[in-house]
C-alpha cells in the first residue's frame, strides 16, 4: 500500500478524552474514530489490525474442532424469557420494539440463541459433540463506557458453545478451550494468564479469565509469579487426547481474580518471593454451566440408553476488539505502537527521504515490488512529508520494520533497516536488506 492513496488520519496532539495508553494510541495512530459514547468507526489501519486478530482466533477455534457459524445481532426477548435471563441482565441489555410491536435485544451474547438452533436439529447422543462459534458484533450499554475500545459498549466478539452428553465429556470441551486460549493469546505476542473467576450472568460454578498483566487493567489480580513461565502447548497438540494434564498445570498455582481471591489461600500456597500482585486486562473468558440453558430451554438429546437428558454446555469468549488494546497496553513505548509481526497492520515500512529523487525512488520502487510479492504487506511512504515527520508517523503506527531509503545511503548502495521493538538499525546493501525482511 501506498501511504499517498492510503486513509491514515494521524493526529499530532492526544485527544483529551483519552484516559489509557492504548486509547491514546488508537485515536492518534488513526486507527478508530468515537462516533457515539463507547462506539467507534474502524478506521482502515485499526481495522487491518482487528481482522488480523479475528484470523488467529478463527485458525485456532478451528485447530480445536470448533465448526464456525453466524448468528444475528438482534434476538427475541421470548427466548431470553425462556431460559429466565431477561428480566436479570440489568439495564446493560438494549431492549427493542420493531414495528409490529415485537420485542427484540441486541445480543449481548448468545447462549439462548444458540440452544435454540441446536435442539432444533439435535436429537441424539450420536451427534455430539459439537462446539459451535460465531465472530459476531455484541451490544451491552455500560453505564460509564470508558479506555477506548478496552470497555466500549459495541465490541466484537469470538463466542462458542459446546454441547455434550454428560459432565465429563463437558469438561473435556472446556479443557480444549482452554487450551486454545493459551495458543491463541501467545500467537499474538500476549502472555494471557488463565485465573479462576466468577461466572457472573452466564452462569454455572467453573470459569477462568484469561488475564494480560498490565497496570491499567480493570480488575485488580493475584497470582503466583511462576505462573508466567509455563509453557505453552505447541502445534503437535492433540485436542482429541485427554487435556486435562495441560489445564490442571496452568490451574493449580494460584491464579485469581479480585472477585474471588482467598487472601488466606494466597498467603498459604505462595511464597512471599514469588507472590505477584498487580492489575490485569480480560481478553478471554471460558464457563462450563451444566444444563443451565439446556433445561429450561428443553434441548435435550437421547442417550445410548434412549433416555432423554438436558445437553451438558459450555461458553467461551474472546475479546477480539478488545484484544486491540490489551496488545497495546503490553506493547509500546514513548514513541507509539509495537506490534507483534502476527497482528501487525502492515510488515514493513518503507521510508523515502526524498520523494521526487530518481535514485531513491527506483530503490523504493524495486523494495516495494519485492516485499509485496513475498507477501510482506509493505506500506510505502511515497508522500513529500519530511523526514522526521515520516519517522515520527513511523514509530507511531508500530510496525516492525522500516526500511529507510535517502540520497545519501542510496548514492553509496545501501538502506538502512531498523527493527522497531529493538530500535536495533543496520545499514546495509538493498539487496540483503530486502534479503533480511524475507524477501
Amino acid at each position: 500500500m501506498r501511504l499517498s492513496r492510503y486513509f491514515l488520519p494521524v493526529l499530532k496532539e492526544t485527544p483529551s478524552e483519552a484516559q489509557i495508553v492504548s486509547h491514546r494510541l488508537m485515536l492518534r495512530a488513526g486507527m478508530i474514530r468515537q462516533e457515539a459514547a463507547g462506539i467507534y468507526a474502524w478506521l482502515p489501519l485499526g481495522f487491518r489490525v482487528l481482522k488480523k486478530i479475528e484470523q488467529i482466533v478463527r485458525e485456532e477455534q478451528n485447530r480445536a474442532g470448533a465448526i464456525e457459524l453466524l448468528m444475528p445481532t438482534l434476538q427475541l426477548a421470548d427466548l431470553w424469557r425462556e431460559s429466565g435471563r431477561y428480566d436479570d441482565y440489568g439495564q446493560e441489555m438494549l431492549r427493542i420494539t420493531d414495528r409490529h410491536e415485537r420485542e427484540l435485544l441486541y445480543g449481548p451474547t448468545n447462549e439462548e440463541m444458540i440452544t435454540e438452533i441446536f435442539r432444533a436439529y439435535v436429537r441424539s447422543y450420536k451427534d455430539l459433540p459439537k462446539n459451535l462459534y460465531h465472530i459476531q458484533w455484541k451490544f451491552r450499554d455500560e453505564q460509564r463506557p470508558r479506555f477506548g475500545v478496552m470497555r466500549g459498549r459495541e465490541f466484537l466478539m469470538k463466542d462458542a458453545y459446546s454441547f455434550d452428553i454428560d459432565e465429563a465429556a463437558g469438561r473435556h470441551s472446556y479443557n480444549q478451550m482452554f487450551v486454545a486460549y493459551l495458543r491463541t493469546f501467545a500467537r499474538m505476542g500476549l502472555k494471557a494468564i488463565p485465573m479462576r473467576a466468577e461466572t457472573g450472568p452466564i452462569g454455572g460454578d467453573l470459569s477462568h479469565e484469561f488475564i494480560v498483566l498490565a497496570e491499567t487493567g480493570e480488575s485488580a489480580v493475584f497470582c503466583d509469579k511462576r505462573v508466567l513461565d509455563l509453557p505453552i502447548p505447541g502445534d503437535e497438540t492433540n485436542y482429541d487426547a485427554d487435556l486435562s494434564e495441560v489445564v490442571t498445570q496452568w490451574s493449580t498455582l494460584y491464579a485469581c481474580t479480585e472477585d474471588v481471591h482467598d487472601p488466606a489461600r494466597y498467603e498459604a500456597e505462595t511464597k512471599p518471593e514469588d507472590r505477584l500482585e498487580t492489575r490485569g486486562i480480560e481478553v478471554g473468558q471460558v464457563f462450563f454451566f451444566g444444563d443451565k440453558y439446556s433445561k429450561p430451554m428443553k434441548a435435550v438429546v437421547a442417550g445410548p440408553d434412549g433416555a432423554e437428558r438436558p445437553a451438558q454446555m459450555g461458553s467461551y469468549g474472546v475479546g477480539v476488539s478488545r484484544l486491540l488494546g490489551a496488545i497495546i497496553e503490553a506493547s509500546h513505548d514513548d514513541k507509539g505502537i509495537i506490534w507483534p509481526e502476527e497482528v501487525a497492520p502492515f510488515g514493513v515500512a518503507i521510508l523515502s527521504l526524498k520523494a521526487g529523487d530518481p535514485a531513491v525512488d527506483a530503490a523504493c520502487e524495486t523494495a516495494y515490488a519485492a516485499l509485496t510479492k513475498a507477501g510482506k504487506e509493505p506500506l510505502y511512504d511515497d508522500t513529500d512529508e519530511r523526514a522526521g515527520g515520516k519517522f515520527a508517523t513511523a514509530d507511531l503506527i508500530g510496525l516492525p520494520w522500516q526500511l529507510i531509503v535517502g540520497p545519501k545511503g542510496i548514492a553509496n548502495g545501501e538502506v538502512e533497516l531498523k527493527n522497531r521493538r529493538s530500535g536495533e538499525r543496520q545499514t546495509l546493501p538493498l539487496d540483503a536488506a530486502l534479503k533480511a525482511l524475507g524477501a
